[in-house]
């Protein structure tokens, strides 16, 4: 049996203490009137308007003394042109100002949102981990795979966020419906009112309709999540093969509404937020991205145990497959980025490339950056077969992976909801913090709740004595 640390223990409350006190004061902090964020501006250009104001002072003092006649008529000469340009300028003073207003109130709404898709940024990484982790747990039980039972009890430790990290996700879009943030525009009535595209998508895009959606896919993936991990405690004790037949059956099946369900809480929760934009490649781009994210903590924490005297079944030749699967979808979140990324951007469609667009000119070193965490990295470093098999290579891949992707996640959801006010901040660096303790603190203490070993296997035998 597993033992909580006490050092995890500590540094998990700590981490989720700081965080929750950092996010605070990053909702206290945000701007609440339009006069904050003139303010906030102003202070920003302080020092260039100052140094242009000296710069300016110094010219004129240079500047010789001129003739008194020339200054009469060129005063003359300013008084006819601004006489002829003062109602040219009246005229265009209302909607200058208008527009002017308008541009505040959306920066306004940027920086007020900055807290919240912060949070909702931190809150989904971590549930989509928990979830990749599920599926990838269904899919061996599914393939009877051989290799991978002495792992199964650590899958299992870390899909026990799925339901405490979902229900944080589902709490973010239920506050979203109340319009306590402006995370997602077509939940405003103004936005719709005024939008043609989105009036066309209300009977899929309403607050109602999508709640109850989000409640069936979190409400199904945990109750597929409870069935499977009481299947494993029970075939601890089993003297044949039923239970592990019906997990078999179960597992199949979850897969089934996995598929379906994962691809609309990726239109529901992520895309929606640009609801003018869609691609049909996004569901598996977002499944690539839990995948990953998920067989890389897998590995991570199963290195973590080993070195702590834990999981001696473990050999390096687990450690190269799960190596094997980081560096593979890998690869099949690239091919699945740049397909949607090349066949949108030689389409040249205006409502489609506009999603590329904002990311390119507003978020270039994050969009970009993405290709090198999350795809030149991993290959390079795990290419050589060698190297999956030594512990700290792998560690510190994996750690690159999960940078990448929750750069992944933020690439995604920060243009719709914070645009060109984006900046790595208190809200962020607490969130991370924040929902990082708490993923640590459920996960590991989950492993204690069973013995790191399912005893009742089939394949356990094959899977103890696992090389390749």
């Amino acid at each position: 049996m597993y033992t909580l640390s006490s050092k995890i223990k500590l540094a998990a409350i700590i981490c989720m203490v700081v965080g929750a006190i950092g996010l605070v004061y990053g909702f206290i902090a945000a701007p609440e009137t339009i006069e904050d964020v003139e303010a906030m501006m102003a202070s920003e250009h302080h020092g260039e308007e100052h140094a242009t104001d000296e710069t300016h002072e110094v010219n004129v003092e240079q500047i010789p003394g001129g003739n008194t006649e020339v200054e009469k008529i060129e005063h003359t000469e300013d008084n006819t042109d601004h006489a002829a340009e003062a109602d040219h300028a009246e005229a265009g003073h209302g909607e200058e100002a208008s527009h002017e207003a308008e541009h505040m109130e959306h920066i306004l709404h940027q920086l007020q949102n900055k807290p919240w898709a912060a949070l909702y940024v931190a809150a989904f990484f971590f549930f989509m981990i928990s979830l990749g982790v599920l599926a990838f747990y269904a899919v061996q039980y599914a393939a009877q795979a051989g290799w991978s039972p002495v792992l199964f009890r650590v899958m299992e430790a870390i899909t026990a966020y799925l339901l405490p990290g979902g229900l944080i996700v589902f709490v973010i879009l239920v506050l979203s419906g109340l319009h306590l943030n402006h995370l997602f525009v077509w939940m405003d009535p103004e936005v719709v009112a005024h939008d043609e595209i989105i009036q066309n998508k209300t009977a899929y895009l309403n607050v109602p309709f999508f709640l109850i959606r989000a409640a069936i896919y979190l409400g199904g993936w945990a109750i597929f999540r409870h069935l499977l991990v009481k299947n494993s405690r029970k075939m601890d004790d089993a003297t044949d093969l039923s239970i592990f037949k019906k997990t078999f059956k179960l597992s199949a099946g979850f897969l089934v509404f996995f598929i379906v369900t994962e691809s609309m809480m990726s239109w529901d929760w992520i895309m929606s937020l640009d609801p003018h934009w869609f691609s049909t490649l996004f569901g598996w781009f977002v499944f690539a991205s839990m995948f990953v994210s998920g067989i890389t903590t897998i590995a991570i924490i199963s290195i973590y145990l080993k070195s702590r005297g834990y999981l001696e079944f473990v050999n390096n030749s687990h450690i190269h497959d799960l190596a094997k699967f980081m560096f593979g979808i890998s690869i099949f979140w690239t091919y699945l980025w740049f397909s949607q990324f090349m066949l949108i951007w030689y389409s040249n469609i205006p409502e489609e490339v506009v999603y590329f667009i904002q990311r390119m000119n507003d978020y270039p070193i994050l969009f970009w950056g993405m290709i090198v965490t999350n795809f030149l990295f991993p290959v390079l470093l795990l290419m050589n077969s060698d190297y999956k098999r030594v512990n700290w290579f792998v560690v510190m891949t994996g750690i690159i992976i999960l940078c990448g992707h929750y750069i992944n996640v933020y690439v995604m959801v920060m243009p719709a909801t914070v645009g060109e006010s984006w900046f790595i901040g208190i809200p962020e660096i607490s969130a991370m913090l924040l929902f990082g303790g708490l993923f640590s603190f459920i996960v590991f203490n989950a492993l204690t709740k069973a013995p790191l070993l399912v005893k009742g296997n089939p394949y356990l035998k094959e899977s103890k004595h696992y090389h390749y």
